[in-house]
């Protein structure tokens, strides 16, 4: 049985119409809370789609256990019958790395703050708590994660185990505010994971959920802050020039650049002690519309005219203004986000950013590629806290590129993937890349310190789908897509879009 699905695109001719786009996804609540709590919405009876809605998997069952004692029921029993366990939270992950033709777990029901001990900077949290959800909560209590990424719809779980980062060159992916998890494991049994255990520990933070159920996060928080978030246009070419001092001199510095134009939309975020000065109603009404409404409309005018691509993208450069405000560090993390699109993303070496973008530019104009949605550049801390962390041993830059639902990707995405591996590349765990486990592996300095973990842990395979065989390759030569008594351990699939 086919149990992943992945939605194609026709390829298109260099003009008229791109064929065939994706259906409308299913999703978990997108866009950014506003204060408000997260919106939950199931998939219909025995499937699952992804917020991009071009993964999708029939499961064998799909559950919402309510304590630890029912994922230990649950997964026990899954591993006595031969049946993957994979664990999902807001479906953010743009590859097939849940699905499974197995159990599928949703951990929405074990959510929220467990335990608060503000003095230490410390807080307990249930694995399927929404980030949005977890900032008002820490809200509550005057506290907040140090950094965050651009959207906060992803489960703590989800957004941590693939390693999901924001920006800030003094500060480490959401992984390096792991103090501690609490992990399921594939006979039942509860495992805790604490620097008394470090070196399952680091496996542990980014694993893919590769070894096991996580459950709860201890995470190290901080007392809650303001931030002055300054947008405005900048030449690209300057920015490139300035980049060292841009993200040297700011304590959460991003940009995005548009192909087929030479301007940069940058984001200069700082701690303050001023007052909040949020953006008024109808400002912020006006910028989402101009950021969702606005874009889709150029999208879907760019898929279907490519040849209409470099003067949209010049539109919309046009249409970006400068904004001042100041606000809670959450609410000017997050963004809202109601464009539809497929995105890979690259960890390569700080160093060789510009260089990096450059290429990448070129190519496009090179190859006639119609991309008509901006790059994206954030910057992290180096870090040994994870062993899989893409920003392991080295100072990081982010690069990120997306495609516009209905529209081929995979031209685009592998010309980048060739360009950031040429300068020592690393994929971001939860988006496309086309590389398998054993070219994978030479980019990992801990790679093998990883494996040995998951073998220790999960010496069955229980958790590992096609996915991940793909990834991180078989568990030490035990794990097969077939079982001993010839039953489909996981039978699913992926063709790659075109």
């Amino acid at each position: 049985m086919v149990a992943c699905r992945t939605t194609t695109a026709a390829r298109p001719r260099r003009s008229g119409s791109t064929g065939t786009g994706s259906r409308q996804p299913r999703t978990y609540g997108s866009g950014s809370s506003g204060g408000r709590a997260v919106r939950r919405e199931k998939s219909s009876a025995g499937t699952w789609s992804n917020w991009a809605g071009d993964e999708s998997c029939t499961p064998l069952r799909i559950l919402q256990p309510r304590s630890v004692d029912e994922v230990a029921k649950v997964t026990g029993r899954a591993a006595e019958e031969g049946r993957t366990v994979r664990v999902v939270g807001a479906g953010h992950s743009f590859n097939d790395q849940v699905c499974t033709d197995g159990v599928l777990l949703n951990l929405d029901r074990m959510s929220g703050l467990q335990h608060v001990d503000a003095e230490a900077g410390l807080v307990t949290v249930g694995a399927g708590t929404r980030l949005a959800d977890l900032n008002l909560l820490l809200a509550r209590h005057n506290l907040a994660l140090a950094n965050l990424g651009d959207i906060d719809r992803q489960s703590v779980a989800g957004a941590i185990s693939t390693g999901t980062h924001g920006t800030g060159a003094r500060l480490g992916n959401l992984a390096t505010q792991v103090e501690a998890l609490e992990l399921v494991l594939s006979d039942g049994t509860t495992l805790s994971c604490t620097e008394a255990d470090p070196e399952t520990l680091r496996a542990a933070r980014v694993s893919l959920g590769a070894l096991g159920v996580i459950t709860s996060y201890t995470l190290r928080v901080v007392p809650a802050f303001a931030l002055r978030a300054e947008t405005r246009s900048m030449p690209l070419t300057r920015t490139l020039d300035q980049l060292d001092g841009l993200v040297d001199s700011n304590d959460h510095f991003e940009f995005f650049l548009f192909p087929h134009t030479d301007a940069a939309l940058v984001k200069l975020n700082n701690r303050t002690d001023e007052a909040v000065r949020p953006p008024r109603d109808l400002a912020r009404g006006v910028g989402e519309f101009a950021e969702n409404g606005v874009f889709e409309a150029m999208c879907r005018a760019g898929r279907r005219f490519p040849s209409l691509i470099p003067r949209l993208n010049r539109a919309v450069t046009r249409l970006m203004t400068p904004s001042d405000h100041i606000d809670q560090s959450y609410r000017v993390f997050a963004s809202r986000r109601s464009v539809r699109f497929t995105e890979m993303e690259w960890a390569v070496p700080r160093s060789a950013c510009a260089e990096v973008l450059q290429d990448i530019l070129r190519a496009i104009d090179r190859d006639r590629l119609d991309v008509n949605f901006p790059i994206e550049v954030r910057f992290v801390a180096a870090d040994e806290a994870s062993h899989l962390s893409p920003a392991y041993g080295r100072e990081t830059a982010y690069i990120a590129v997306h495609m516009y639902r209905g529209m081929p990707w995979e031209s685009y995405f592998r010309t980048v993937q060739d360009i950031a591996l040429a300068f020592g590349g690393r994929p971001h765990w939860g988006k496309r890349h086309l590389m398998a486990a054993s070219e994978l592996a030479a980019g990992y300095p801990a790679w093998d310190r990883f494996q040995s973990v998951r073998s220790r842990l999960d010496p069955q395979g229980t958790f590992t789908n096609a996915h991940l065989r793909r990834v991180l390759g078989p568990v030490g030569g035990a794990d097969a897509a077939t079982a001993d008594d010839g039953h489909v351990r996981d039978g699913s699939q992926t063709l790659k879009g075109r």
